[in-house]
């Protein structure tokens, strides 16, 4: 996969907060080279989180997010730095513009500490140097003029020390197999598929397997029974989408391991152990208890979609019960969630690995059990211990 093709779910993280007009839209625009956010004299011309997927050496492809100015005004403005507080839960790296020509004030001091309460690594970037011709000694502070370029090349030097390192990347399936195994991917190509295309969890699970030396075949469930047929030797594994789990598993040989792409994006992207541990709550469920189904992007819902219709469905089927059900999607989570009973959340293949786990947080924080949709699904189908196999010890925590 090229850089440029990255998801963004993928790419580091970069958010900018400072006052309006501090300069952070033209500090996007310095650092990448690229007259990319609208740049303007006005205060508050930048409203809503602005995302801007690109690459910024050294550290390759990152996502700069812009927000609204810190010290905007009125209510909608209220509204709007509320907005950019919210994108802490997504950064990896978080800049504090200031303007150099009127200093540190109490707004950047007040993010500074909600960043560090989320142990988010920051820099202080003083911004408009050249207007304000100083410099001086202070600790995790840059200072450049975005004007001119000056201080540009050493900030990015500084952020790119910044970068999350891993002792080893997160996989998605690679470490669970080996060179040239088969593995079986299981796609069903319905109304509710893409036209002319995989959703990203089974193009990032292919690229996985292909990194990882394996065999993919990717098949229809119609066409699952006879493929395994003219295999001639058994897979080494099968990933199904989680909706067809039923129909797959009795397809499967039972000494074959099985599961589900959104469960790899459980172990991923969030916490699986955690996960597991919240299906639990489907048994204590009572009529009228409350739920949120949650997901990390927005997508054109149609007649059986999966969060509005078939979990509801699911859920009613296997409980014998009638809930209160919420929903979500995109960026918007809610944050009143002691409320709810239990969450049910997507495999977040969108969302970047701190934005999933600080979800899961506040969930557990609030005391309410969480569970994804592909442990969700396989325990309303009665594989979910067959579904944790290929995960050692996950079986355990049931």
């Amino acid at each position: 996969m090229s850089l440029n093709a990255t998801p963004r779910g993928d790419r580091i993280h970069i958010a900018l907060f400072g006052k309006r007009n501090a300069g952070k839209s033209s500090m996007i625009n310095a650092l990448t080279g690229q007259e990319l956010a609208i740049v303007s004299e006005i205060k508050g011309t930048t409203t809503d989180p602005v995302y801007k997927a690109m690459e910024l050496l050294p550290l390759g492809p990152v996502v700069m997010i812009d927000t609204p100015g810190l010290d905007d005004e009125g209510d909608l403005g209220e509204k709007r730095v509320q907005k950019a507080t919210e994108v802490l839960n997504k950064a990896d790296i978080a800049l504090v513009v200031i303007d150099a020509s009127v200093g540190l004030t109490e707004f950047e001091k007040h993010m500074i500490s909600l960043i560090e309460e989320k142990s988010i690594p920051y820099l202080k970037v003083y911004n408009k140097i050249d207007l304000s011709g100083r410099e001086w000694e202070e600790d995790r502070s840059q200072f450049v003029s975005a004007a001119t370029g000056k201080g540009i090349w050493e900030l990015k030097e500084a952020i790119g020390k910044l970068a999350p390192v891993e002792d080893e990347p997160q996989r998605i399936v690679g470490d669970l197999i080996k060179p040239l195994d088969f593995v079986v991917l299981v796609v069903p190509v319905d109304k509710a598929a893409p036209k002319g295309r995989l959703i990203l969890p089974q193009q990032q699970t292919i690229r996985d397997l292909l990194e990882a030396g394996a065999v993919s075949i990717v098949v229809k469930d119609t066409e699952l029974a006879q493929t395994l047929e003219k295999l001639g030797q058994k897979p080494a594994l099968v990933i199904t989408d989680s909706q067809a789990f039923a129909k797959v598993s009795e397809i499967v040989p039972e000494d074959v391991l099985l599961t589900s792409f959104s469960i790899l994006f459980a172990r991923y992207k969030g916490d699986l152990e955690e996960e597991i541990r919240g299906v639990s709550a489907l048994k204590h469920l009572k009529d009228g208890d409350k739920i949120l189904i949650a997901e990390g992007c927005t997508h054109h819902r149609q007649c059986n979609d999966i969060g509005t219709v078939k979990i509801p469905k699911w859920l009613t089927e296997y409980t014998g019960k009638k809930f209160r059900i919420d929903t979500s999607s995109g960026g918007s989570f809610p944050e009143d969630l002691a409320s709810y009973d239990l969450v049910i959340h997507c495999g977040g293949c969108t969302l970047n690995r701190r934005e999933m786990k600080s979800r899961i947080a506040r969930v557990c924080d609030a005391g309410v059990p969480i569970v994804n949709y592909g442990i969700f699904i396989a325990a309303v189908t009665g594989i979910l211990k067959r579904s944790l196999e290929p995960f050692e010890g996950m079986n355990q925590i049931l």
